[in-house]
Parts: structure tokens; C-alpha cells; sequence
């Protein structure tokens, strides 16, 4: 019984996408790659498993990619659209005050004076840093700019908003 409830567990897992397959390249089986991490080529395994990474190079719009599972432009092209994704437990640690979106998306907001706020449904970045989006009960919507004035504390139980930003 007891390995059954490890494969649970690892299922239960949550998993990070790092990078999204955008189309075919050449016609021996690499793919073009719009990557979200800055260490992609550290990770080896991608979808639990069901694709390896042979490969890695510079293209001119992302990362031209080989992997082992994939032999032709065929195969290739039915990729298009795919997220590559590994566990959150993959990932590096992070120092103090750092994040990983995948952290924040759905985590419960709080104000600062105690009051519920809603949840963290989306992150932006404009270029001058991350903003949240966090989704009332009722569906409207309010933005937040991920920064210690704003956003004081965070765990992995519940986001807090200094009560000055709420809208």
C-alpha cells in the first residue's frame, strides 16, 4: 500500500510551466520554445517524464530545442501549443523575498485591517516589476504592484495588502 500513496502523492504535486512549444524547426524534429525560466537548459525532464531534452540552442525569437521522444517535423508541429512543465519541487530554492508566480497564483488576499479580498488570479509584468491580480468574490477586479509597500508579507497561505492599495 505504501507505494500506491507515494505515486498519489507525486500526482498531487503541483507543476511549473516553464516554457510553451511555438512551432517546428528544420525538419528533423526541433521545436522553437517561448521560455518563462532564465536556467532552461538545466532541466532535462520535462511533463512527467514523457519528453527529454537532447538539446538546446539560441534561435531568433527563443530556444531551439531537441528532444529524444521527437524524430521529425511531424512530430514536431503536433507539439505546437504544448507547455513544458516540471514538479514545483524541481525548482531551485529561493532567498529572501523572492517568489515563483506558480506560488502566488490562487492564493488567498487579505487587507491589512483584517478584511478578505479575494484571490490572486493573474501576474503581470509591464517592465517595472510584477502586478497582481487579485478577483473579489463578486468578479471585479483589482491590481496590486508586487513590492514591500504593497504587498508586506506572503506565505504560502495567504497573500497581505496594505489596506492603502485596496480598491
Amino acid at each position: 500500500m505504501m507505494p500506491q500513496q507515494e505515486t498519489a502523492d507525486r500526482r498531487a504535486e503541483p507543476s511549473v510551466t516553464l516554457a510553451v512549444v511555438i512551432g517546428a524547426h528544420g525538419v528533423n524534429g526541433q521545436v522553437r520554445l517561448k521560455v518563462f525560466a532564465e536556467d532552461f537548459g538545466s532541466y532535462k525532464s520535462f511533463n512527467q517524464g514523457a519528453l527529454t531534452l537532447k538539446s538546446a540552442q539560441a534561435g531568433n525569437n527563443g530556444l531551439i530545442v531537441r528532444f529524444a521522444e521527437v524524430a521529425d517535423r511531424n512530430a514536431a508541429e503536433a507539439l505546437r501549443g504544448t507547455e513544458l512543465t516540471v514538479p514545483r519541487s524541481a525548482l531551485p530554492p529561493l532567498g529572501d523575498g523572492e517568489y515563483y508566480h506558480a506560488d502566488l497564483m490562487g492564493l488567498p488576499a487579505v487587507s491589512t485591517d483584517g478584511s478578505a479580498l479575494g484571490r490572486v488570479v493573474l501576474i503581470e509584468n509591464f517592465g517595472a516589476g510584477d502586478v497582481l491580480e487579485i478577483e473579489r468574490p463578486d468578479g471585479k477586479r483589482f491590481m496590486v504592484p508586487m513590492n514591500a509597500d504593497a504587498v508586506p508579507e506572503w506565505n504560502a497561505d495567504r497573500l497581505v495588502v496594505t489596506a492603502d492599495f485596496v480598491e
